[in-house]
């Protein structure tokens, strides 16, 4: 697997740092967000929590994907700015708590 960023692009307004990038995996299928996310957090140098994939494409018959991704300075920062169902593709979201319903007494 290998990956090549076409454009990185400063977000000041949302404080992040915007990637497209292409994703080259020859004779293996389109690989999974978090085995990405892995990917771009060593080629950015920053820690895996801190990067959502927001898309990934495939095309068929070949064996790129391209897609776009955003680099929050922290994850608390990324909790404030991201969509709900983005961060939980990514893992990022805190699972709420199951409560345990109590009987009602009649």
């Amino acid at each position: 697997m290998e990956l090549e960023i076409q454009e990185k692009r400063e977000n000041p307004l949302l404080n992040r740092t915007e990637v497209h990038f292409i994703l080259r995996h020859p004779n293996s299928p389109t690989p999974k967000r978090d085995n990405v996310r892995e990917e771009l957090s060593k080629v950015m140098k920053v820690p895996k929590d801190r990067v959502v994939v927001d898309h990934m494409k495939s095309s068929f018959g070949v064996h790129d994907s391209k897609g776009y991704a955003k680099i929050y300075p922290s994850k608390e920062e990324a909790m404030k700015v991201e969509r709900e169902y983005l961060l939980k593709r990514n893992k990022l979201e805190a699972k709420p708590e199951k409560k345990k319903e109590e009987p009602k007494e009649e």
